[in-house]
């Protein structure tokens, strides 16, 4: 550039600098484009329970919504609540409490649980989960804002056959996370005989919120 004259000089690095500018907007707009397709496409609805869980005296709802558009089919949950004008607002949003029916990790294999049952009852949000060698039972309750883990129950046992028989022990766990009491009782199949029993204070403050719940968490409880 050392033989152009200074306006030359000047209209190429103009050039170059509207050609840097445009490369950096199309950039931008590539990830925008991209986080947009990173929330999700939940076009397929699974789940769907009505019910009090604001005791406000009317009807809120949650839904469980599949994107059928990505291979993993990632899960949603999504909690509705009413507003005085009989309207319906969302106040939860969570990708993250179920797992996707065909994890990463698994390499294109299903995860081999059923997809989580939910049911309103008494103000109380249950998640009932499948887990291997039993399921887990969790309650939510609506409190200032937040739904709030405050019981846990998880049914597990120990057989390695694939079937149990009566030799097979049986765990029941129950936590109160409001306060801080965990049993663990083991016993055998029709048998009024309690083998064990375990109890601990576990405190865990502040309870564990619906939004920050994951999946993986089944392995605290």
């Amino acid at each position: 550039m050392s033989g152009l004259s200074v306006s030359k000089k000047l209209k190429i690095m103009k050039n170059i600098y509207l050609y840097l500018v445009f490369i950096l907007i199309s950039s931008q707009m590539n990830l925008f484009a991209q986080n947009i397709k990173n929330k999700g496409n939940y076009n397929y609805q699974v789940r769907e329970e009505n019910g009090d869980l604001n005791n406000d005296g009317k009807a809120d709802k949650i839904t469980v919504k599949m994107d059928t558009t990505d291979e993993s089919r990632p899960l949603m949950l999504r909690i509705f609540l009413s507003q005085p004008n009989g309207k319906l607002t969302l106040a939860v949003s969570s990708t993250k409490i179920i797992e996707p029916q065909y994890p990463v990790e698994n390499q294109g294999k299903h995860n081999e649980y059923q997809i989580p049952d939910f049911f309103i009852e008494k103000g109380i949000l249950t998640m009932r989960s499948e887990i291997k060698g039993g399921n887990i039972t969790y309650d939510f309750k609506y409190h200032n804002g937040n739904f709030e883990l405050i019981n846990v129950k998880k049914l597990t046992n120990n057989a390695t056959k694939g079937y149990v028989d009566e030799y097979t022990i049986f765990t029941e766990t129950r936590f109160n996370l409001i306060t801080g009491l965990r049993t663990e009782t083991d016993d055998k199949l029709g048998s009024k005989k309690i083998l064990n029993k375990r109890k601990k204070i576990v405190l865990i403050r502040p309870l564990p919120k619906i939004q920050d719940f994951k999946f993986s968490d089944k392995k605290l409880y």
